[in-house]
């Protein structure tokens, strides 16, 4: 099964992928003229702009629903594995993948809110509505549903429950058995609660585990604050071989920022539009911009957090590409948040290792529920067209197993298994948005003309030459209707 896995990932994440990855972004980046970092105020004001509604959430909500995803054991487990396979450079890379992501980011939540729609008086949107709507072309959007649907639902959630059930054994000796019936008790309740509990527990916690974490890591990071400038130079000279030790690594730090980089924040995977397009906004660049700085949040912020709290401390190793030991600074635990709880346990000692634990478990448990939603929305797409309700509560019980599955299974299935959904969604969705891209940018542009008239903007996609965004076609006639029927009440009124 090792070998399976691993063969399919040496397809799947061929040089060709990290080159799209990077190459898209930076396109994107060009053609935005830096949106992400034209628009850097503009993107914590909205995070706080606008409210929920019966169909939709805040702009708030969508984010933390978002964030529920990128946050997660990449962020830490994530940090230590790139760093032990690629060295301290894959660092650098996956700050690449951030900032170029972020465009990239941009682009696909912008596409979701321009094609959502408004199923069992909720929105959707996402990668499989925008294909099948923008380009026409159902049978991808299909294959894109069905890849996700196996992906969130049951690859993806082994990885961050056996980081999970590794964090709380190292941390309390709770077997990881115990921890799967916990996470499935807990799990149960949530995902069969619907889209507004999800809502609102991530909003609720989202927000508080990664303000404690980074607040930790840089309290641990002040202390030895006079080695920054010397790991943040270690950085950046392995990310180019420029250090000695680790230049026969240049292509693995490459290839494991990107991957790892990918997994954290997600930008260009495809999964940050189904939360997105459930946002209640007046323009589709707003998400569009509040998704673009959820990428920083997570890998700027958290994962670089992670990462120079590893390399400060010097607890981590690194391996050469036939597994020699290139560097080792810790013994006898595997690459993981077995680090991460080392280090932290080494400043702070008592306290270090429960509270990696502790912060990885909301990390991870809530990053599990973004994938319940992702893929119960592929299955709302599915059903607009096949209707099988049987399928949401298949999706629920299937999610639930595969946890538990991956809870008491090795972190190297886990991982492998989880790159093969993460590489495929990235695959189908990154080609997708590089075909609708410019229907992406004339929303922004449309955005930023409306802004410099002092107005907040409003989206009409027939006057754009948008077609097939019926959401807004039918709320702009409602609006209208609406507006008529003040103009006649207060005509009826005037002597």
């Amino acid at each position: 099964m090792d070998q399976l896995v691993s063969t399919i990932n040496g397809v799947i994440w061929s040089p060709a992928l990290i080159f799209l990855c990077l190459g898209v972004g930076l396109y994107f980046t060009i053609r935005s003229r830096f949106v992400q970092l034209r628009h850097v105020p503009e993107m914590v004001r909205l995070i706080f702009d606008g409210k929920s509604n019966a169909a939709g959430v805040s702009s708030f909500q969508a984010l933390a629903m978002t964030l529920a995803g990128r946050v997660g054991t990449g962020n830490i487990a994530g940090v230590a594995t790139a760093i032990t396979f690629g060295g301290p450079g894959a660092l650098f890379w996956m700050w690449m993948v951030a900032f170029f992501g972020a465009s990239s980011a941009f682009v696909e939540s912008t596409l979701g809110q321009i094609y959502k729609e408004k199923i069992d008086g909720e929105f959707r949107g996402g990668p499989a509505f925008y294909i099948e709507k923008g380009l026409g072309m159902k049978w991808y959007a299909w294959i894109f549903a069905v890849a996700t649907i196996f992906a969130c639902g049951i690859l993806l959630p082994g990885v961050q429950a056996n980081s999970i059930g590794s964090a709380l054994e190292t941390a309390f000796d709770l077997s990881p058995a115990v921890t799967a019936a916990l996470i499935a008790l807990l799990l149960g309740f949530i995902i069969f609660g619907g889209v507004k509990r999800i809502a609102h527990f991530a909003s609720a916690v989202v927000p508080f585990m990664a303000l404690g974490y980074i607040i930790v890591a840089c309290v641990i990071i002040g202390m030895h604050i006079e080695q920054l400038p010397d790991v943040i130079i270690l950085v950046v000279k392995s990310a180019f071989g420029l250090e000695a030790g680790f230049g026969a690594i240049l292509g693995l730090a490459i290839m494991w920022g990107v991957k790892r980089g990918i997994y954290s924040n997600e930008a260009g995977q495809g999964t940050a539009p189904h939360a997105s397009s459930a946002a209640a906004v007046s323009h589709p660049a707003k998400q569009g911009l509040v998704q673009a700085f959820s990428v920083y949040i997570d890998t700027l912020f958290v994962c670089s957090a992670t990462g120079f709290m590893l390399l400060i401390t010097g607890l981590y190793n690194v391996q050469g590409p036939e597994g020699e030991a290139i560097f080792t600074g810790i013994a006898g635990i595997a690459a993981g948040p077995g680090y991460v709880q080392t280090a932290m346990e080494s400043m702070m000692p008592g306290f270090g290792n429960m509270f990696v634990a502790i912060a990885l478990f909301f990390f991870a448990f809530t990053t599990i529920i973004a994938y319940y939603y992702i893929a119960e929305t592929n299955i709302a797409y599915i059903n607009r067209q096949v209707h099988r309700p049987w399928l949401t509560l298949l999706l629920k019980f299937a999610l639930i197993a595969a946890t538990v599955y991956g809870t008491v299974k090795t972190a190297d299935l886990a991982w492998g298994l989880g790159d093969i959904g993460v590489g495929l969604m990235a695959w189908l969705n990154i080609v997708a948005i590089l075909l609708l891209h410019n229907k992406a940018f004339a929303c922004l542009k449309d955005y930023e003309a409306q802004k410099a008239q002092g107005l907040d903007p409003v989206f009409d996609p027939e006057a754009m030459g948008i077609e097939n965004a019926d959401f807004w076609v039918e709320r702009k006639k409602q609006h209208q209707a609406i507006a008529d029927e003040a103009a006649k009440a207060q005509a009826s009124n005037t002597p």
